[in-house]
């Protein structure tokens, strides 16, 4: 694909060069940039991240230097992986934390980063992406849904957001399992987020006080998507653990009272 009002080209995708006295043909600029268009329209980002890019990815300033702190650091390993990529070991990115703190956001710079450079990348919700599997079963089902499983399994970088936020099932744990695995098993890079904690990472987290002053523990990501899809996981993402910070959403939707 090119553009046809380039002036290089003019829309064949080739263009003429001289080298040594001889003429010949080579594949135009525009040709690449066209496809990098393509490729966006097709990576099915989230209308409300559209605008997302690592540069104006937002650090607290010098009145939280905690914060500032750790979501640079975070910042700074995002963007080197970005910069690397595909010459990163492992080649998958999980990016754990507290809902709020801009993990969404930084997988989608990243996956921005990928396709400026020519990579195929494709965006799913977790919980939408289970549901269209799930749909996918359905011999009334659209085709999109029916291809949603096969995308996940196949394209060249997926993105998921906020793993495991679904109800823990059977078919699921298996759903996620074989993705995860199959992406493993051939190489095939995963940049994912999760709110879910892990004890290695973030250690054990609260979720409330039962009777008695009890703590009662939140569910860890290997509950939710089976010890199996954990371990891979692990195995082949470099795993970013986001700092404790004030949920950016509830920070910026506050009610106003007059």
């Amino acid at each position: 694909m090119s553009e046809t009002n380039c002036p290089l080209c003019g829309g064949t995708g080739w263009k003429i060069v001289e080298r040594g006295g001889l003429s010949g043909a080579e594949r135009c600029e525009c040709a690449s940039s066209a496809r990098a268009v393509v490729a966006k329209d097709r990576a099915n980002i989230p209308p409300n991240y559209e605008h997302a890019s690592l540069d104006n990815f937002s650090v607290p300033g010098q009145e939280n230097p905690v914060a500032r702190t750790g979501l640079g650091m975070v910042l700074r390993q995002v963007k080197g992986f970005a910069r690397d990529f595909p010459a990163v070991k492992p080649s998958g990115l999980l990016l754990i934390g507290e809902p709020g703190t801009g993990k969404t956001h930084l997988a989608v710079g990243v996956m921005k980063t990928l396709l400026d450079k020519g990579h195929e990348c494709v965006f799913f919700d977790y919980q939408n992406l289970i549901e269209r599997i799930r749909s996918g079963w359905d011999a009334s089902s659209g085709s999109s849904d029916r291809a949603a499983y096969r995308t996940a399994l196949d394209a060249e970088v997926l993105v998921l957001d906020d793993l495991g936020a679904h109800r823990v099932v059977e078919w699921v744990e298996d759903t996620i399992a074989s993705i995860i695995t199959h992406r493993c098993n051939h190489g095939k890079p995963l940049i994912a987020t999760t709110n879910l904690p892990d004890p290695d990472v973030s250690g054990k987290v609260v979720g409330y006080t039962g009777a008695g002053g009890v703590p009662v523990y939140k569910k860890t990501l290997a509950e939710w998507i089976g010890i199996r899809a954990r371990s891979r996981l692990f195995e082949m993402c470099r795993v970013v653990a986001m700092p404790a910070v004030e949920d950016y959403r509830v920070k910026h939707g506050r009610v106003v009272k007059l």
